[in-house]
């Protein structure tokens, strides 16, 4: 048995699902793909390359997918892999820093397509409510450089040295097995997507683990494939209510509310500025699902 498995969890990856399996191939790893429903022939493109494969008859959700792939493997190591992301390195270096003393995993470097290292995704310390309330009040839009945002984000450090990390990005994170079963893997109420990968490293880091961003290795990312299919309204309603579900999670009952109005704030903002933009009501109304979800986890709490 390889001592990493390999885990890629495909949403109508049909595009990008090659590279990424002959590259994770070529590491002499133990490869699993649990396809969500796919209906782009994802699924052939797997079979046709004679990887193990499980393939839902229904979309599960990102984290319930990995689970799944958790389940079906026995390796020391497990490599979570988004489909868009092509190795360009052996992953050594991640088992490496896995094995150092109190480690709870690591992640690489993250570059797109120019070679461009994508700083402010592939490494990032954990979200604070302050953090959160700046993207989602558009303030990181209108200032990105502003000092909690570089802080979160760690923009300016020097990506070619290892440093720990609060959140690897979940599109290239190797987890040694032992820590994930002590923290029970990931949590499937984030679905379908958005906020599982950060839940996983937060709680990680809440059993006094660390986790390391590692430049020696490398994947080629693109980035999106499967949410940029996604409806946009959907697509929204989803990332807030994964928002509200890790803050109700990890925040105090304070901290939470001034998160909902910070998101109620923020999704009238954006409605009213995409609508001018647009000229069109559409992205206004569109927000409504949005600002409900927030009404109601203010008075209620947050109710999956």
């Amino acid at each position: 048995m390889a001592p990493i498995g390999i885990i890629i969890v495909t949403y109508n990856s049909a595009e990008e699902i090659g590279p990424c399996l002959e590259a994770a191939l070529a590491t002499n790893s133990d490869v699993i793909v649990i396809d969500n429903a796919s209906s782009d022939g994802t699924v052939g493109e797997v079979r046709r390359r004679n990887v193990r494969l499980i393939a839902n008859a229904e979309n599960r959700g990102f984290a319930a997918a990995v689970n799944q792939g958790v389940a079906a493997l026995d390796n020391r190591y497990l490599l979570l892999l988004n489909p868009d992301a092509v190795l360009q390195t052996s992953l050594d270096p991640l088992r490496a820093a896995c094995e150092l003393p109190d480690s709870g995993g690591a992640g690489g470097k993250l570059v797109d397509e120019t070679g461009q290292i994508q700083a402010g995704f592939m490494a990032r310390e954990l979200p604070t409510v302050a953090s959160l309330i700046l993207e989602v009040i558009l303030l990181n839009r209108c200032w990105p450089k502003n000092p909690i945002n570089r802080r979160y984000r760690i923009l300016g450090r020097n990506y070619d040295t290892q440093f720990a990390v609060g959140q690897p990005a979940g599109a290239f994170l190797m987890v040694p097995r032992d820590v994930g079963r002590e923290v029970g893997w990931m949590d499937e109420g984030f679905y379908p997507v958005w906020f599982e990968d950060v839940d996983l490293c937060k709680r990680i880091r809440d059993r006094g683990k660390t986790l390391f961003y590692v430049p020696t290795a490398v994947a080629k990312h693109t980035g999106g494939h499967s949410v940029g299919r996604m409806e946009l309204e959907k697509r929204r309603y989803y990332w807030y209510r994964s928002l509200l579900r890790y803050s109700a999670k990890h925040f105090g009952r304070g901290a939470f509310r001034v998160m909902c109005l910070s998101v109620l704030l923020g999704s009238v903002l954006r409605g009213l500025v995409e609508s001018v933009t647009n000229r069109r009501i559409q992205p206004a109304q569109s927000y409504g699902r949005v600002i409900r979800l927030a009404g109601r986890s203010l008075l209620f709490g947050f109710r999956p």
